[in-house]
Order: C-alpha cells, then sequence, then structure tokens
C-alpha cells in the first residue's frame, strides 16, 4: 500500500518542483535573427508621400482632369478620367514644373494649371 502511494505521489511532487523555475524554457529556438545587425544598421526608410489636395480642373477644349498634389510638393497624380489610371508626375524641385515621360507636363497655381497630355497637346486648364 505504502508503495502505490509512493508511485501516485511522485508525478504530484514532479509537477509542483517545476513551479519553482524563474526561467522560462526556450524549445527549439535558434541562435537569434540572422540579419539582427543588418537591420539595425540599416538606413532610415522614406515613407511615400500622402495625398495632400485633390482638384478637379476643366480644360479650354471641356475636359476634365483629375490633379492629386502630394504631400513631398515635387510629386502630382494626373487622371484623364475619374476612375482612371493615375500617371505620376515628378518635379525636381517644389514650385517647378511636374513631368513625366511620354509627353506629360503640368505647370502653375492650383487656380489654373498648364497641362501637357500625349495626344492632347498643351491646354489651359481652371479649377
Amino acid at each position: 500500500m505504502k508503495l502505490k502511494l509512493s508511485l501516485i505521489a511522485l508525478p504530484m511532487l514532479l509537477a509542483v518542483s517545476a513551479c519553482g523555475n524563474d526561467k522560462p524554457e526556450v524549445v527549439g529556438g535558434g541562435p537569434g535573427d540572422p540579419m539582427a545587425d543588418q537591420l539595425n544598421n540599416a538606413a532610415p526608410v522614406e515613407l511615400p508621400p500622402m495625398v495632400k489636395k485633390s482638384k478637379t480642373y476643366r480644360c479650354k477644349d471641356s475636359s476634365l482632369i483629375y490633379v492629386d498634389y502630394m504631400s513631398d510638393d515635387k510629386t502630382v497624380m494626373i487622371r484623364t478620367e475619374k476612375e482612371g489610371v493615375a500617371t505620376k508626375l515628378t518635379a525636381d524641385e517644389t514650385g517647378k514644373t511636374f513631368k513625366a515621360d511620354g509627353g506629360w507636363s503640368l505647370t502653375g497655381a492650383e487656380s489654373e494649371v498648364s497641362v501637357e497630355l500625349p495626344g492632347k497637346g498643351a491646354l489651359t486648364c481652371k479649377a
């Protein structure tokens, strides 16, 4: 009878003795992140600009263009259809002409702009 009680008490004692361990048990861990040093020494990431202002312009030929001015003041996105694909135009410096390959350009203040579009040529447009 004493042997049976000892065998029953043994697993309980082992379970209770494991409770006193202050450090968590790490199972199957590796040596750490192999890219940790590269990530710590990496240059800061620059986030893309966000839309600062959106304007719709009516041009002299009665067409509409949709312009999104970005927060970096060096990028605009132009669409010729309200739900159309946007074309990204960039300027070298703030206040300069926005340009993109293929004959795209945009200059002017936000109330009136001059735009060049492929296939349409130069247009003056008002907000």
